[in-house]
């Protein structure tokens, strides 16, 4: 077990994965990594992979549906996650030209990826196109521009038509077309032997298995009446946002939400300039997650249903397969992110603060803040004397608000300049999806666990006889 050395005024302790403690049980390997690499460094180790696709099949397969899961690259854009994912017998979902063209390149097979970007360049469909990549098409535009670049290939040009659920429960989306859009659409006679329907995917916000269970019904109303115009859907793709947990506790998750509340206006005791940090956060602990959720998912039977079968049910009889696109719970217990202390110091007006060696893009997301306390590597020997007072964590862009995180941290044991601070569990989407290279800084160096032989499943140890490797994604650059 970790000796913490650091922690939130109000604790939300992480989760850590067995990797994770023997590597932060050795502040040697820390260091090297750091000197070798820079700060910060991430790091990944993508054992965990397997044991979180697992919960999900194990899920499906209680209920006997035909089931895939697809990665959703755009969650870490290491190649070492897209090698797990092929090694889980998982696709990959893409969402740009650079994530389909390394999938190619990595030797992932056409049949198994799916492009679903937001907004596709001319580029990116026309390799969708000649490699034979299922295109998730938003929109009509989007739809005839893919028919244009398409010309007159022998093959009809395969899509799955991203629906927009309109169940009044659920919040409008930007993504898609309704149901009754896409029939108007598809009613086109000259589309029917030029565009290829393997199915029907939709996006939906938030992590609600009631939602995904009433998208799921809808999609397959679509593909019924698709079904009449000539058209042959084959699945269903749910998207992502399926639940995962960062923290065991739920009493620190609830407990640190309501000291929040409690305090007046201007007290900085939890939080930077009393940030309250609104709504916009990722639910750090969730309780229902991966297999469970989908459990409920599938056991449902949404109002809007035409008869009283659960979505497994309903699959099974429609002879449907379903598909679902998760990053952040495949890629949970893959990764952290090692950054050294570059100073201790005070505010202007007294308020303690700890800087790193790194900024605020590089452990962020798009939620507000990341809701987890770091864990704190002494350095053997440090180079100041170390401060107990509490602090708050400031980066290196030249910005008053340059804060890594908004919370106040305690430091029981002291921090100094060279110690090492690590933020567990960034590999899905806190390390990538928003990282910058503003002020012309680096990016973070990706490195990767690389067992050889040696390879244990799970989540083992990393002293097992292998050793910390440059992901081949940093060749590229």
């Amino acid at each position: 077990m970790m000796r913490q050395k650091m922690n939130g005024t109000a604790p939300l302790t992480a989760r850590l994965e067995p990797w994770m403690e023997d590597l932060l049980n050795d502040p040697q390997q820390c260091r090297e990594l750091i000197e070798t690499h820079g700060s910060p460094v991430n790091i990944h180790d993508f054992r965990p992979m397997g044991r979180n696709v697992s919960e999900l099949r194990s899920a499906a397969a209680a209920h006997g549906i035909d089931f895939q899961i697809y990665f959703a690259r755009k969650a870490n854009k290491t190649m070492g996650a897209i090698d797990q994912a092929v090694r889980e017998n998982c696709g990959i979902d893409v969402a740009s030209l650079n994530e389909l063209r390394q999938c190619l390149e990595r030797g992932v097979a056409a049949e198994s990826i799916i492009v679903t970007a937001a907004v596709k360049s001319p580029a990116l469909l026309k390799l969708a196109i000649t490699s034979g990549v299922i295109i998730s098409v938003d929109n009509d535009d989007e739809l005839r521009d893919a028919l244009e670049l398409a010309g007159a290939e022998e093959q009809p040009l395969k899509v799955a038509l991203r629906l927009a659920v309109t169940h009044s429960s659920i919040p409008a989306t930007r993504f898609g077309l309704s149901a009754d859009q896409w029939v108007e659409v598809m009613g086109d006679s000259d589309l029917k032997s030029r565009v290829q329907v393997a199915g029907i995917h939709f996006h939906l916000n938030g992590y609600q298995a009631q939602a995904r269970a009433i998208g799921i019904v809808e999609s397959l109303g679509l593909i019924e009446q698709l079904r009449t115009l000539g058209h042959a859907p084959r699945f269903v793709d749910m998207g992502g946002g399926i639940p995962m947990s960062y923290l065991d506790s739920r009493k620190q998750w609830e407990g640190f939400w309501t000291t929040l509340k409690d305090l007046p206006e201007g007290d900085e005791t939890l939080t930077w300039k009393s940030d309250r940090l609104g709504t916009g956060v990722y639910p750090y602990h969730q309780e229902l997650i991966r297999g469970e959720w989908l459990d409920q998912v599938l056991t449902a039977v949404p109002e809007s249903a035409q008869s009283e079968h659960s979505v497994a049910q309903a699959l099974t009889a429609a002879q449907i397969q379903l598909r679902c696109e998760p990053g952040r719970s495949l890629l949970d217990g893959c990764g952290l992110t090692l950054a050294e202390v570059a100073f201790a110091k005070r505010r202007s007006d007294g308020v303690p603060l700890v800087g790193l060696h790194m900024n605020r893009t590089q452990c962020r997301s798009t939620s507000a803040d990341f809701l987890l306390d770091p864990v704190l590597v002494h350095a053997t020997n440090p180079r100041r004397e170390r401060s107990n007072d509490s602090a708050f964590l400031v980066g290196a862009y030249c910005i008053e608000e340059e804060l890594l995180l908004r919370r106040r941290f305690e430091f029981p044991a002291g921090v100094a300049a060279g110690d090492l601070v690590a933020f567990p569990n960034t590999a899905g989407y806190l390390m990538h999806i928003v990282e910058s290279a503003s002020h012309q800084l680096p990016l973070a160096v990706n490195v990767l666990w690389d067992g050889g032989s040696d390879r244990k499943g799970d989540s083992g140890s990393s002293g097992d006889g292998g050793r910390w490797v440059v992901d081949d994604i940093e060749k590229r650059s």
